[in-house]
């Protein structure tokens, strides 16, 4: 038998906090499935966990909240990532407000924005 890679129940969730928008692609990575909007991760469920990309800036105060700790797949803690335990995301208003943070980082470092700063 084998184990599911993601909690398809928060998948669902965070499908649905990010239904109104037209550019969400789903792709499986890491061994679960990522949400892409733009062309780019804004978050993704692994197991049981969200994992979310963040501002660099903001990583020593969100990893030091309950419930966030660093994104260390590969055992090196990715600072423009965490995960927050499903157990902290009950409230639609918390999940919501974790992909949001996942859509302004996206939003923030667009392609577009990349493109603009070389020219």
């Amino acid at each position: 038998m084998r184990g599911v890679a993601y909690n398809e129940e928060l998948a669902g969730r965070v499908r649905a906090s990010l239904a109104d928008r037209t550019d969400v692609e789903e792709k499986k990575m890491f061994g679960g499935l990522s949400f892409m909007v733009a062309g780019q991760m804004c978050c993704g469920v692994l197991k049981n966990d969200l994992v979310v990309r963040i501002e660099p800036a903001e990583f020593d105060k969100l990893i030091a909240q309950p419930h966030v700790r660093a994104f260390d797949f590969t055992g090196r803690p990715m600072q423009g990532m965490v995960y927050v335990d499903n157990g902290a995301l009950a409230d639609p208003e918390v999940l919501q407000t974790w992909v949001q943070r996942g859509t302004d980082y996206v939003a923030a470092h667009s392609s577009a924005a990349k493109r603009r700063k070389r020219g």
